[in-house]
């Protein structure tokens, strides 16, 4: 039976919150200081309905404060354009994408957040009702080593092989290599590593908060349909409602599609070019920091980095120092490289 565990990591300038299933990270879910959390699922808002496009089965609603929103609707729901209606986030924006809404029912007054969305520790406790939430330095490990693994591309599969996943504007697909499980048997060994591939991708989707069509392109030939699309339906429940899978194709790929709820993490993560923005680079400094502050009580700190890691570090160094005092120093190094962070005591 698998199990699931929860920890809350508080750094400064962010709280991440992550899920592990069986011992391996599921969802890692982040709150960094300034966020704006109007449009995080779960927030309730009295919205005024602004144009329908009926073509498309979607009316765009004014939420207030500027913001704007999807709301999906079948032809016989099909709103009143002017009128107001209470709608909660269902999915929230991503780049370049509105969030999008369900109707809950008529509201009266001006466009305006009637109630917000869950915070993030209970959030958290929504995946798993009776587990305790682990907070101190055992949950920054796991968010630290959940984040690592969130932004690879190449993942291992138990028992042999690995998965490449990879995300394009129209779909994310995800390559099975065998590996080391090719040899005599090879039929057996590709259904063991499609089958390993399932749940491990399913697994790191929601960790990396990918959805939308989804390709598998599976090793070997000849598969077994029916037992890899039971594999697949078990494996990607916890996205359910929403999922939908097709046949496996003469080609040996699978498709499905999966609700979008919340943006792709690598967007909160990452620059447009793939490597870690600034801020996420300037926090993980920090944490660092931190961490030798806690193993080295009193010591004094140094810690170097690129220029512009330093700019987005220094705004929470103030931060930093209600916590560990103010026994460090951050200093910009011109040569050196931006994903390198060192801390060092004097």
């Amino acid at each position: 039976m698998s199990e699931r565990r929860l920890y809350l990591d508080h750094g400064p300038g962010e709280s991440r919150g992550v899920v592990t299933l069986d011992g391996r990270p599921e969802r890692l879910l982040i709150r960094r200081d300034g966020d704006s959390e109007r449009l995080r699922p779960g927030a309730r808002f009295a919205a005024r309905v602004r144009r329908l496009e009926p073509a498309m089965g979607s009316a765009f609603v004014d939420l207030g404060e500027g913001d704007e929103a999807v709301l999906p609707f079948r032809p016989e729901d099909r709103p009143v354009q002017g009128s107001l209606q209470e709608v909660e986030i269902r999915s929230e924006p991503r780049l370049g994408k509105l969030a999008v809404v369900r109707a809950v029912g008529p509201a009266e007054g001006a466009p305006r957040l009637v109630a917000p969305p869950p915070g993030l520790a209970e959030q958290l406790a929504g995946f798993a009702r009776d587990a305790v939430i682990v907070e101190g330095r055992k949950a920054r490990e796991i968010a630290d080593a959940a984040q690592a693994e969130a932004l690879g591309a190449v993942h291992p599969l138990p028992g042999g092989g690995d998965i490449a996943i990879e995300t394009t504007r129209a779909l994310t697909s995800i390559d099975v290599d065998l590996g080391e499980r090719k040899g005599a048997e090879v039929k057996r060994a590709a259904r063991q590593g499609n089958l390993a591939a399932l749940g491990a991708a399913a697994r790191l989707l929601r960790l990396k908060s990918l959805g939308g069509l989804v390709v598998f392109d599976l090793a070997g030939r000849g598969h077994d349909g029916n037992a890899l699309l039971a594999a697949a339906r078990t494996a990607f429940g916890p996205d359910n409602p929403g999922v939908a899978f097709g046949p496996i194709s003469r080609f040996g790929t699978l498709e499905l599609t999966i609700p979008r709820r919340i943006a792709p993490l690598a967007e909160r993560l990452c620059r447009a070019d793939g490597a870690s923005s600034d801020l996420t680079l300037a926090l993980a400094l920090l944490r660092r920091i931190e961490s030798e502050a806690q193993a080295q009580p009193g010591a004094r700190l140094e810690a170097r980095c690129a220029a512009a890691v330093a700019d987005a570090a220094r705004p929470l160094a103030e931060q930093l120092a209600l916590r560990i005092g103010a026994r460090f120093t951050i200093l910009a190094d011109g040569g050196v490289d931006r994903e390198r962070l060192e801390v060092a005591a004097l």
